[in-house]
């Protein structure tokens, strides 16, 4: 399907599949960054760690992300489904994961929203020309409520903890790689889970515990900057603002601001999920700064929470800056650079224009494929 985000991809395959799940996630989260920007910029600033710290508007971090924002997701993604009934019946249904999760459930709200919307097509489908006359409004809420209502209680009773072990197996693989020192592989685990809003889970109940014990015997620990780097983010964001979509680009400057300045990473999580091939990008990244981390024996004295750039300049131990600024500086080069040749360094930044000129952003066959026909009715015809 064709978003404002993205254009209609064509073929078959799985370079084709991917695509179009990236469209429907784009579809599903571009459309709310606003709300995004404006829970980072509260979370940046009145958090105990932000700039202006603040218990009573602190207080609005947690209901945003908990709350808000899935919700949000999920509602716009049941209307792309299925209009404004699909919106309001994927909005009730996903508050079955967050009530049945104690994580974030913004994977699993791009998960039921749509679903629970497909299902509601099918039951009116099923009820179209069949309700009698005057009876419409009462059938038509009743199947919605019954419906939401249902698939909000399955949510809790099974979606919502299938979703958290999906996040505990995904936490557990990346213990495994810190256990057997194979540290630069853990961003092969990492980085996807970070950008499916996993990151939480698994810098706070994995990486920061193996931190805390590793810093008390040593002094610092690496294991602090496997997951909070903001190098990789901040290298992305860079290079959409320069080659990414045009109607995409004022957004950037605020994103890297909050991302690379007030440390909320999740900011740049929808920009990768509108262009899922990115992800080898922050992949990238997060490899080239844990390697440059290990040679030059560099370590966080405590989490940096939110993961900024200060806050790697507060946690550092006294010597150690050198290693731990040049492996950030690192990662948002190598992901900058990976990210702008898969944007093809502008050429394929517009996906109008690329329409236009008989492309697509995506295409399929590659960029010698031949241009599609233009529309019959924009074809010119000679009268006699």
């Amino acid at each position: 399907m064709a978003t404002p985000y993205t254009p209609t991809v064509t073929g078959t395959g799985v370079k084709a599949t991917i695509q179009r799940m990236g469209g429907y996630l784009a579809g599903m989260v571009m459309p709310n960054i606003a709300a995004f920007i404006a829970w980072g910029l509260i979370t940046a600033l009145f958090i105990p760690t932000g700039w202006l710290p603040s218990e009573k508007y602190g207080a609005l971090v947690g209901p945003m992300i908990s709350y808000l924002l899935p919700i949000l997701i999920a509602y716009t993604g049941g209307r792309m489904v299925h209009g404004q009934r699909g919106a309001v019946v994927g909005a009730v249904a996903v508050m079955g994961l967050i009530v049945g999760s104690d994580v974030p459930m913004f994977l699993g709200a791009m998960i039921v929203g749509p679903l629970t919307a497909y299902l509601m097509k099918l039951v009116d489908g099923l009820l179209e020309d069949r309700i009698k006359p005057g009876f419409e409004m009462l059938v038509e809420n009743f199947s919605a409520g019954i419906l939401g209502g249902g698939m909000a209680v399955l949510g809790v009773l099974a979606i919502g903890p299938v979703v958290r072990n999906i996040t505990d197996a995904a936490g557990d693989a990346v213990k495994a790689l810190v256990d057997h020192n194979l540290l630069p592989l853990a961003s092969v685990l990492i980085e996807p889970c970070k950008v499916l809003f996993l990151n939480n889970a698994i810098n706070h109940g994995v990486l920061t515990p193996l931190g805390v014990a590793q810093a008390a015997q040593n002094g610092k620990s690496i294991l602090f900057m496997l997951e909070s780097n903001p190098g990789p983010g901040l290298g992305i964001l860079v290079a959409y603002l320069l080659f990414g979509p045009r109607r995409l680009r004022p957004s950037v400057p605020a994103a890297i601001v909050i991302q690379f300045l007030g440390g909320i990473h999740e900011i740049y999580f929808p920009y990768v999920l509108m262009k899922p091939r990115l992800i080898l990008a922050a992949i990238a990244g997060g490899a080239a700064g844990i390697l440059t981390f290990k040679a030059t024996g560099a370590g966080l004295v405590a989490p940096p929470a939110p993961g900024s750039i200060f806050a790697y300049a507060a946690e550092t131990p006294p010597g150690g800056y050198f290693g731990v600024f040049l492996g950030v500086v690192i990662a948002a080069g190598v992901s900058f650079a990976v990210a702008s040749m898969l944007l093809g360094f502008g050429r394929l930044a517009d996906p109008a224009e690329q329409a236009a000129a008989g492309m697509y952003t995506d295409d399929v066959d590659g960029p010698g494929a031949e241009p599609e026909a233009p529309p019959a009715e924009q074809k010119l015809t000679r009268t006699e």
